[in-house]
């Protein structure tokens, strides 16, 4: 649990469940996956629910982004996430308190009147999210490198 996180679930009464519970929502889950043909995948956790057909997935996911540009690439896990984190190195291009949906569960919002401030400050003609470019921000060029395998495969 992000701190953000607990911040904003404050008010929300959560219970820890056990995994027998937790076992049997997941298996409850797959079926109806199953019935509908749909792929379910765990998020960064340590529990294995793969008899029930749910693996540890990626939302960063370097497997579909392969698939998605017909090319393999070669990117390790990323090192800053938690360890049960499968995602695999980005960069994270939003900006917090920007997010007008208000999910209780989110780590990006933390400051709802930053969320109002930064909403209305929207410019649609302007290259950043919430503001316009001013003279005063700070740019850093970072070096970025292909994770893009270029070596040729016969299959």
């Amino acid at each position: 649990m992000y701190k953000k996180c607990e911040r904003n679930l404050s008010d929300v009464h959560l219970n820890n469940i056990d995994i027998s519970l937790k076992n049997s929502l997941a298996n409850s889950l797959s079926e109806i996956a199953k019935s509908y043909n749909l792929l379910i995948q765990s998020c960064a956790v340590e529990d294995d629910f793969s008899a029930f057909n749910i693996h540890h997935g990626k939302c960063i996911d370097d497997d579909l982004i392969s698939k998605i540009i017909g090319a393999k690439i070669d990117v390790n896990k990323d090192k800053t996430q938690r360890k049960e984190c499968c995602c695999v190195t980005s960069i994270d291009i939003g900006a917090y308190n920007t997010c007008k949906h208000g999910c209780k569960y989110c780590y990006a919002n933390y400051n709802q009147k930053s969320v109002d401030k930064n909403c209305l400050s929207h410019d649609v003609n302007s290259p950043l999210l919430a503001g316009v470019i001013t003279g005063n921000e700070k740019i850093t060029t970072r070096k970025m490198v292909s994770f893009l395998n270029k070596q040729k495969t016969l299959f």
